[in-house]
């Protein structure tokens, strides 16, 4: 008796990612990913059950790396500034693939309530415990903007950056967390 295939989450959520990058969020559907990884819409479906569901699992996917990155820069107990300090460094030395597939995920996240809602909590938490009632907390607040901003423009193919100017860019706004800036 054969034995039964099984299905790998990881392979059918690189496949999803690749057709929200190639083909826009719009794109993925349950039979678009099963076409693509040559199975079943069922097997799709027993695997994740819903498209919300394969988006769930993309952002969490994405959001444990980034967390990693994120932890090991802010360190346990960082403050506010402190955390928008890793937020830069996270973002400023992502590879070129994460981060793109990063921003094709939260073009898909905006589609539905629900997705958008998690992703509001994400950026709220991101300015947790930032005091925006002093001048350095205001210039962090500001520095998350500008990189979120750096992050959307390029990674969306709106202003796409050679290394260098991101590096560039990065560094401009690093200075705005240092201590004289204006």
């Amino acid at each position: 008796m054969a034995r039964p295939r099984s299905i790998d989450r990881d392979k059918l959520l690189d496949a999803a990612e690749e057709i929200m990058r190639s083909q826009g969020a719009g794109a993925l559907t349950i039979d678009a990913l099963a076409r693509a990884c040559g199975i079943t819409k069922g097997g799709v479906q027993y695997t994740f059950g819903t498209k919300d569901d394969i988006i769930d699992a993309l952002f969490a996917r994405w959001n444990r790396d980034y967390d990693a990155k994120f932890a090991a820069i802010a360190g346990p107990d960082a403050g506010g500034v402190q955390r928008i300090r890793a937020h830069l460094a996270a973002t400023r030395e992502a590879d070129d693939l994460s981060m793109t597939k990063a921003a094709s995920l939260m073009a898909g996240l905006m589609q539905t309530p629900q997705h958008l809602a998690s992703t509001q909590g994400w950026y709220r938490d991101r300015l947790a415990g930032l005091d925006v009632s002093t001048p350095e907390g205001r210039r962090a607040r500001l520095a998350f903007l500008a990189c979120e901003g750096a992050f959307l423009l390029h990674f969306l193919r709106f202003m796409p950056l050679e290394d260098a100017e991101w590096q560039a860019v990065f560094a401009d706004i690093a200075r705005l967390l240092e201590e004289d800036a204006p």
